[in-house]
């Protein structure tokens, strides 16, 4: 269990750098998600955010599932 939240927490966190690296400099088209997905347009800084935040979460949650 504490490997696949580990994963979940690394993915997470990866596409929210993602969509904050592909809203400041215009690149990073193929990598990230959350600009791909037509109902977030305009809000695509935001969702970076909350994916980000719940990466923290869930790996927070793993570290705890370890213990």
């Amino acid at each position: 269990m504490k490997t696949l939240l580990g994963f979940l927490a690394f993915v997470l966190l990866a596409q929210g750098a993602g969509g904050l690296l592909h809203e400041v400099s215009g690149r990073f088209e193929l990598w990230g998600l959350v600009h791909r997905v037509g109902f977030l347009d305009g809000y695509e800084v935001y969702a970076s955010v909350v994916l980000i935040v719940l990466g923290l979460a869930v790996g927070a949650a793993s570290e705890k599932a370890g213990s």
